[in-house]
């Protein structure tokens, strides 16, 4: 019975999603993507685009959602939105976060790149237009991905900082006490493997097409990127996602190295209570302005 309710409710939902895409007007870029994809698929091999595209798709990415908030750095009238104001971003922390970078993506993440045609071959995922998913259905996965990321993160990153381990892994990635943007990777290598491990179980469980590790990985460094930018800016999007954890969230955990443990969504640092100290600093922050 409980079967048949859940067929009903996803056939339902289905239905209106089909309904919702009928009203949509035709997607301009649509050929055009198709297009680039099929020249994709005809001049290159499965392994090269697996591998090396997703390479690009990483280092091209990262650097481009990096690059609003170290223009910030430069633009007076955003630094009312800079959330430790009396912490500035030197260059001598960028270059020095940039060159671990550097190592950790191409010395650490690239050989578990390379694991990704192997993935699709055994699991027999498939590259082609024909099959490729619908945009509704691609956001429910790269949400569930989402969703079993933040549950890893939350539970290994809040073990990386028990006070046996802290200092030989987490450590470095709280050497920035006010984060920016291109520190969201910035940290020891067993790190970027431990709560990395948490991208790719989505993938293994929920993965129909190789769109969906760029899809994701899209997803997931906006996510990330925002969250250690040190901006909280007003009108930013992300915010209008149901308990987003946001810039402010991720700040108070590196700025006080507890709690908000993390990585998209509040729900388990609510359901655990360790954002306590989080809502505590921002209501006695609030009760200060009021008394002034």
């Amino acid at each position: 019975m409980a079967t048949n309710e859940s067929v009903g409710i996803f056939s339902s939902a289905s239905l209106a999603v089909e309904y919702v895409d009928s009203l949509l007007p035709e997607n301009p870029l649509q050929e055009p993507f198709k297009n680039a994809w099929n020249y994709m698929l005809n001049n290159y091999t499965k392994f090269q685009i697996a591998t090396w595209g997703s390479l690009i798709v990483h280092e091209a990415l990262y650097f481009l959602f990096c690059l609003p908030g170290f223009l910030f750095q430069f633009i007076p009238y955003m630094r009312k939105y800079k959330i430790q104001k009396d912490k500035p971003e030197t260059w001598e922390n960028q270059w020095k976060c940039f060159k671990v970078l550097l190592f950790n993506h191409f010395c650490i993440q690239l050989p578990l790149i390379c694991g990704t045609y192997y993935f699709t071959e055994y699991f027999n995922i498939p590259y082609d237009w024909e099959r490729m998913p619908r945009w509704c259905m691609l956001l429910a996965r790269c949400f569930g991905c989402a969703v079993i990321e933040d549950t890893w993160h939350y539970f290994l990153h809040r073990l990386l900082h028990h006070k046996r381990i802290y200092k030989y892994i987490h450590k470095i990635h709280h050497e920035f006490q006010a984060p920016f943007g291109m520190e969201a990777e910035y940290a020891h290598p067993l790190e970027t493997i431990i709560l990395g491990t948490g991208f790719f179980i989505g993938i293994m469980l929920l993965c129909d097409h190789v769109i969906l590790l760029w899809a994701w990985v899209t997803i997931r460094l906006i996510e990330t990127i925002d969250v250690h930018s040190g901006y909280d800016i007003p009108l930013n999007p992300l915010n209008l996602i149901p308990f987003y954890a946001g810039s402010r969230h991720h700040d108070f955990h590196h700025m006080n190295f507890v709690g908000n443990y993390a990585s998209t969504f509040t729900w388990w640092d609510r359901i655990f209570g360790t954002d306590s100290q989080f809502h505590a600093y921002y209501e006695k922050k609030k009760m200060g302005k009021k008394t002034e």
